[in-house]
């Protein structure tokens, strides 16, 4: 295991009182093994106790011969995964509980009374990994550097011959062309008044004069992620849409503006919300301003109206309003950015200004 991610683990579970923690979340076990194990159904666990003792509960159909750090208790199919955990779990003391454990196996844990309490031990991996380390923010502005290029080649492919559904699968082939490994969340490319739905799913829609061209879009590259988005026009602008679009644009500057150690989450909100509140389009920005960033396309951590967390070094998230004026136009424009000690560095490059295409 990572020592030094391991120690701030430790370091968080005292602090929290959580004494044991079992984790069942693979991207959170990949920050501290750096492997991968996608067990589906299946159970997979990683005990941690703050006086050692490390257990990583696996599967034999998932062959790991690696050492990680940890003691590997293997089971098949036949074996009560849970009751072996029990019997490493100290009963006398509570056991933090990480997110997305099924409920056949936390439950079946708290009726063999593993624990005096079950606590949620969520928080505590999640908040370590919204600040990144060095290698994390390299990986990271790689994928976004992918992004880019990728975005380019796509937008270059916009013709009234091919669909939404042609635009997603040339996207596939440029990843793929491009070294990285797949999308890190379906994209979106949504043509017109489809725009309109923030998460349109892409169809057969064909484009025409005039309209808009959402394309929300994110790879993955040595495990990180990246997610952009851009809108453009085909042929021409009409002017209701212009202005929309530079209403957007002037608000995700102003988002973005706002980022330094410090401010608050809910204050880099307000920078983009109150600008589009002001043009008379508050009512069609309809999501928070973003979400943070990482193993995870979406990790712990919001840019929201209700976020009061201070914005911390290390950390990354994303920057994307959006206005959408049903059954007319939806405009999106998205960065992702990585808080710097004096302020951010922006890690798309790809240009935001209005753009037409012939």
């Amino acid at each position: 295991m990572n020592s030094y991610r391991l120690g701030k683990v430790l370091e968080l579970m005292k602090s929290k009182n959580i004494p044991q923690l079992i984790i069942s979340d693979p991207a959170s076990i990949f920050y501290l093994t750096e492997k991968w194990i996608h067990p589906g159904e299946r159970l997979l666990a990683l005990y941690l106790n703050v006086n050692g003792n490390n257990k990583l509960f696996i599967n034999e159909l998932f062959p790991l011969k690696e050492d990680i750090g940890a003691d590997k208790i293997w089971f098949n199919d036949t074996d009560d995964g849970v009751f072996l955990i029990s019997k490493y779990v100290d009963k006398n003391l509570p056991v933090g509980i990480d997110k997305n454990w099924p409920a056949k196996f936390l439950l079946r844990l708290m009726e063999l009374k593993a624990g005096s309490a079950f606590l949620n031990g969520s928080e505590i991996l999640d908040r370590i990994r919204m600040r990144k380390d060095d290698r994390e923010k390299d990986c990271m502005r790689e994928a976004s550097r992918l992004n880019d290029i990728a975005m380019g080649k796509l937008i270059k492919l916009i013709s009234e011959k091919n669909t939404e559904k042609d635009m997603e699968k040339f996207l596939y082939d440029i990843y793929e062309n491009l070294g990285a490994d797949g999308f890190s969340f379906d994209p979106i490319i949504a043509y017109g008044i489809n725009g309109s739905d923030p998460h349109h799913e892409s169809d057969s829609s064909i484009l025409k004069p005039g309209e808009a061209i959402t394309m929300d879009i994110g790879c993955v590259k040595n495990s990180y992620c990246s997610d952009m988005t851009r809108t453009v026009f085909y042929k021409y602008v009409p002017d209701d849409s212009r202005n929309v679009y530079d209403v957007v644009l002037e608000a995700n500057k102003r988002g973005i503006a706002a980022i330094k150690p410090g401010a608050r989450f809910c204050d880099i909100d307000a920078a983009a919300r109150e600008y589009i509140e002001s043009q008379g389009y508050g009512k069609y920005f309809t999501h928070r301003t973003g979400h943070s960033i990482g193993i995870e396309c979406h990790d712990l951590g919001d840019v929201s109206s209700t976020n009061i967390d201070r914005v911390k070094s290390g950390m990354i998230f994303s920057i994307e309003p959006g206005i959408y004026i049903p059954n007319r136009i939806g405009i999106r424009i998205e960065d992702l950015v990585l808080v710097t000690e004096s302020g951010c560095e922006v890690l798309n490059k790809y240009d935001k200004d209005l753009t037409v295409v012939q």
